[in-house]
């Protein structure tokens, strides 16, 4: 992609690709950062890891093919060549590994006419961090790029690598969770770098060796590291000019190994339009003679999809998607290039040539770098980056059924059908984003600190905000002041002229006599009264009003205080809920401020306190003075856990909220010795999908 030439793009992605080597690890004295995953489902499991770093801080991991750089690596950089990569050589494989398996998804009756489903499809490059030293487990700070609209996205790639840090990128574990979590596979990054930022073509040589039997190595190391890890596929995307036709010829072998290697665990490969059957680099900006056997050739499938140069033109796209019609492929398995690093929704992009108004799709598209929506913003806090990227996915009307027609932007929620993955009971979403000012269990703060990890995030409504009402719209929002578990909560605030019904979650729930949803709210202004709504049925068409039925919640009391709400749905005992939504109606004339802190749905057979985990241990420590970092694992607990969250106890018997992951191993940057303590008791237990807790496990840290 650094072959664009276009003012602007070269040096932004190398200010971003070089920062590595400047990145700055977490201080001494800082607030403890919540946890990776470790044990993917269905893995055998892992041998005991190698003794720790001697910094112990894990992160996330990146390689070279197999030779190294010449000279020396920058500070913090550690040079690595994955064709020497084993599991068991791995001191951070429990940290970097995904514990949550890819949900399946279904797509709801879309809420505006012109979202279509079956046609584009949106793929998304993000860097999440650098290169060197982007930690496994998140870190502590809410200043994060806390991706919440999965609905609309089909494939993340973990962008990033440079020349002078490692070219193969694994995403970390956290970005997995939450990804798979919704049905989002992510796939890892192969960066064969330009000349002009370090490239050496032996790196291409080397990624595509053989061995004295025919095989390709690396492809084989590829498919061990996503199948270790528990991700999707890989992005592939050779840069480096300078090959013959024999390296284009072995850059396709390489890939058909790749994916022989990697189908049976379900990987999957997206090619970048860079490299040509010739060997040589020319971005071509389509699917064409040149770069079509990277794609398919007369064996078959090679790539999954295919990303289309950003130098495609309306043409090029419409002949890229005959071409992939007479191959016999979907023309929505090309993804088209949309460049919103620098620009976001100001990008200029020609919609009508990918996703026109009122015929078909011609193809999918790919957002390059859409972490914009934090990177642009003066303030970072969580509350203004939840409204920028609002804007990015939903649009400026910030409401996906009525879309503003003069909006230049054409936002994902405007031309692509949502999807969900509820569609289970027991279900729970206490609207938390992966990130925070503090850290709240039932209401009350349970740490000050501030922090981020994508894996500890909900499954959020997808459509952001469905707002139905006769009067003024009440502004709607993912709120950072208060919660009831995590870092945010639903805030719904404004002058209430009418009823306004908020769209929650697209659902596939099954409904029995003893089915209960109940709410955990509070009315922070204005007394209001509050209704729930279950659609039985979907619309008949898009753009058609949910048919929701609604039934009265106890209308909470005044003041700030958290209230629980149950309504039966016994009267819906045989049927399945399509839809759940509030409805909240003002009683008085002033503005209101309501706040949705739970929402669950389950039977009431439920309610069973989840299974403790064990053999809490200390794995590596590190003291200074009144200080330590430390490493912790355990066993995982049996049955289903939505999470693990780790805690400390105090000298007077109070817990400190310290970290949380959905795998089972932590790092914690610092733990703080209390007085003269002379051991810190250490707790870990398992929460469920109600965010029932479990009986802990522990032990201590001696000081």
């Amino acid at each position: 992609m650094d072959g664009l030439g276009r003012d602007g793009l070269l040096p932004a992605r190398r200010t971003v690709l070089a920062a590595g080597a400047g990145a700055v690890a977490l201080a001494a004295g800082s607030a403890p950062a919540p946890a990776a995953a470790a044990g993917a489902p269905g893995a055998p499991p892992a041998p005991p890891a190698p003794p720790a770093p001697a910094d112990l801080a894990p992160y996330a991991s990146y390689w070279f093919p197999d030779s190294l750089p010449d000279g020396s690596p920058g500070p913090g950089i550690v040079w690595r060549s994955l064709k020497r990569w084993t599991p068991q050589g791995d001191p951070d494989l429990a940290h970097n590994t995904a514990s949550v398996p890819l949900a399946p998804r279904f797509t709801p009756v879309p809420p505006h006419r012109e979202a279509r489903a079956g046609q584009a499809r949106i793929a998304s490059l993000v860097s999440f961090g650098p290169t060197a030293r982007n930690p496994s487990q998140g870190s502590a700070t809410a200043d994060s790029y806390a991706l919440t609209h999965w609905a609309y996205i089909d494939e993340l790639v973990f962008w990033g690598g440079s020349a002078g840090e490692g070219i193969i990128l694994a995403p970390n574990a956290p970005v997995v969770d939450a990804a798979h979590r919704n049905g989002v596979r992510v796939l890892g990054n192969v960066f064969l770098p330009p000349a002009a930022y370090g490239g050496d073509l032996r790196w291409t040589r080397d990624l595509v060796q053989r061995d004295p039997l025919g095989r390709f190595p690396i492809a084989e190391q590829l498919v061990r590291v996503a199948s270790a890890y528990g991700f999707d596929g890989w992005f592939v995307n050779a840069e480096t000019d300078g090959g013959d036709s024999e390296l284009g010829t072995l850059m396709r072998r390489f890939l058909r190994a790749l994916r022989a290697a990697g189908e049976p665990r379900g990987l999957r490969i997206t090619w970048y339009d860079a490299m040509n059957t010739t060997g040589r680099v020319g971005w071509q900006g389509a699917l064409n003679e040149l770069n079509q056997e990277f794609f398919e050739d007369r064996a078959g499938k090679v790539a999954d999809t295919l990303f289309v140069d950003f130098r495609w033109t309306p043409r090029t796209l419409a002949d890229s998607g005959a071409l992939a019609d007479r191959l016999g492929r979907s023309r929505h398995e090309l993804w088209a290039a949309v460049d919103t690093e620098s620009h976001g929704w100001d990008a200029a992009v020609r919609w009508d040539a990918i996703i026109p108004r009122g015929r078909d799709h011609v193809v999918s598209y790919g957002f390059y770098r859409p972490e914009w929506t934090l990177n642009h913003l003066t303030d970072r806090s969580p509350g203004a980056f939840h409204r920028a990227d609002d804007r990015f996915w939903t649009g400026r009307s910030l409401d996906p059924a009525r879309p503003d027609p003069e909006d230049p932007w054409r936002a994902p929620a405007t031309a692509v059908a949502d999807r969900s993955t509820v569609a289970s009971l027991p279900f729970a979403c206490s609207f938390n984003t992966g990130h925070g000012e503090r850290w709240y269990e039932e209401g009350e703060v349970a740490s000050e600190a501030p922090w981020s990890h994508l894996g500890l995030q909900d499954r959020l409504p997808g459509r952001r905000w469905a707002v139905d009402t006769a009067g003024s719209r009440p502004t709607v929002t993912l709120d950072f002041a208060r919660a009831w578990r995590g870092g945010s909560s639903l805030l719904v605030a404004g002058p209430l002229t009418a009823p306004a019904a908020v769209g929650l979650h697209a659902t596939r729930l099954p409904l029995t006599r003893s089915t209960v949803l109940e709410l955990v709210h509070a009315t922070e202004a204005g007394p209001v009264a509050v209704e729930v709504g279950v659609a039985t049925r979907e619309p008949a068409a898009p753009g058609e009003p949910v048919p929701y039925t609604w039934l009265r919640a106890r209308t909470p009391g005044p003041g700030r205080a958290w209230r629980r709400t149950r309504v039966g749905l016994s009267a819906l005992a045989g049927r399945t809920a399509y839809g759940l939504a509030v409805r909240i109606t003002g009683l008085g004339k002033e503005a209101v401020e309501w706040r949705l802190g739970n929402l669950s749905v389950r039977d009431t057979a439920a309610g069973r306190c989840p299974a403790s985990p064990a053999d809490l241990t200390v794995d590596a420590a590190a003291r200074h003075e009144d200080r330590a970092r430390l490493r912790l694992s355990w066993r995982r607990a049996a049955g289903p856990v939505r999470q693990y969250t780790v805690s400390r106890v105090l000298p007077d018997g109070a817990r400190r909220f310290l970290g949380g992951t959905c795998g089972t191993a932590l790092y914690l940057p610092d733990v703080q010795r209390a007085g003269r303590e002379r051991a810190t008791v250490l707790e870990v237990r398992a929460v469920d999908e109600l965010y029932a807790a479990s009986h802990p496990a522990r032990t201590t840290l001696t000081w």
